[in-house]
């Protein structure tokens, strides 16, 4: 693709060509999911990342074979729903009461010297209380209707699918601006000279959750979202 096409081009809708220019994409520290509409030449400037820099690195991508198990834009719709319940939802179960309890342990004992733990526990309690609900919807409420109106052409799934992704696209920037808040809080989660044990897990697992969390709202955001409401 000629550069100047690529510079305009969104994100989201990169990351969905090539999934591998998320590991670009994550290194520099420019978001593909909640950001997913914002252009390439938009991001590096936000960013203050030299644009040719990022076109030579997302270049030498090209001549790499595509990453065929995670060519999610071929999926069948249906299939990406139940991928995004049995990895993603299963993930953030796992993960939500650990980062809880880490978090709020190391800011009870660190947070006098480290008053940024108490706003990032603070932080992450109002993520889980966000997030617990919002599983719940998509997995009783939009994935259902999406399958419904695959099958049967529903007007009242379609209804359901329009309603429901205006909400939750509502709540997946709610919770990425939060997830961003507390990666500058922690300083891209490093680790200062006094961190315990906890304090390294805590982080461990915080970087882990925004991982997959910008994984999660990219693969909804970018793909099952619009293509869900072309039904």
């Amino acid at each position: 693709m000629e550069k100047n096409n690529l510079v305009t081009r969104k994100i989201g809708e990169i990351v969905t060509d090539n999934f591998k220019t998320a590991e670009i994409f994550k290194k520099h520290g420019i978001d593909f999911c909640c950001g997913g509409n914002s252009s390439l030449k938009q991001a590096c400037s936000e960013k203050n990342i030299d644009i040719d820099v990022m076109m030579k690195e997302l270049s030498e991508l090209e001549g790499q074979p595509p990453d065929a198990a995670h060519n999610f834009k071929e999926w069948e719709l249906g299939s990406l729903c139940d991928y995004i319940v049995n990895t993603h939802h299963q993930t953030v179960t796992k993960l939500l009461p650990q980062v809880l309890a880490y978090t709020r342990k190391i800011a009870d004992v660190h947070g006098s010297h480290h008053p940024e733990l108490v706003l990032i526990a603070t932080l992450f309690s109002q993520i889980n209380d966000e997030l617990l609900p919002h599983l719940k919807n998509e997995e009783e409420l939009l994935f259902p209707a999406i399958k419904d109106a695959l099958n049967t052409g529903s007007s009242q799934s379609k209804e359901t699918i329009k309603s429901e992704i205006a909400r939750m696209s509502k709540e997946h920037e709610i919770a990425g601006n939060a997830m961003d808040k507390i990666n500058k809080l922690s300083s891209g989660y490093t680790l200062p000279q006094d961190a315990c044990n906890s304090y390294m897990v805590a982080f461990k697992l915080l970087e882990q959750f925004e991982d997959d969390l910008h994984i999660h709202v990219h693969l909804e955001n970018n793909i099952v979202y619009p293509r869900a409401l072309l039904l």
